[in-house]
């Protein structure tokens, strides 16, 4: 059982990191926060792996300004904020039928706005790369 956990883990984190690749190029697709899902995996399954992910030259900055608490970059919270109202309210609009999960999903845009709002932005000086 704590083999196919790793072998899950390492499958979603490596899903995640290609989503995380795509927001590199990709305008609407956020970077930071599948590289931390892939992060968050990759430790738990593979020493490898997150050694590999957190020394890359592309994908290890993003990570560590992330976790030395220098936060993540406008870029990303713009891209998560436009990705999270786009689906949230075009759920709310043409996919809920009841009233309460429509406001559910205002609530829940309302309230992921909230936490990206409150999390530290990156300043291009604070970058280490």
């Amino acid at each position: 059982m704590k083999q196919f956990v790793k072998v899950l883990l390492i499958i979603i984190g490596s899903i995640s990191l290609g989503l995380g690749v795509l927001g590199i190029v990709l305008p609407l697709v956020p970077t930071t926060p599948f590289l931390l899902l892939t992060a968050a995996c990759y430790v738990r399954s593979s020493d490898r792996l997150y050694n590999w992910l957190m020394t890359n030259k592309w994908f290890g900055s993003y990570i560590r300004n992330y976790k030395a608490g220098n936060g993540i970059p406008i870029k990303a919270k713009i891209s998560a904020l436009i990705m999270i109202w786009f689906s949230f309210l075009f759920s709310a609009i043409f996919i809920a039928t009841n009233m309460f999960l429509k406001i559910g999903f205002i609530f829940g845009a309302c309230f992921f706005t909230v936490v990206i709002y409150k999390t530290k932005t990156l300043k291009p000086e604070d970058d280490e790369t």
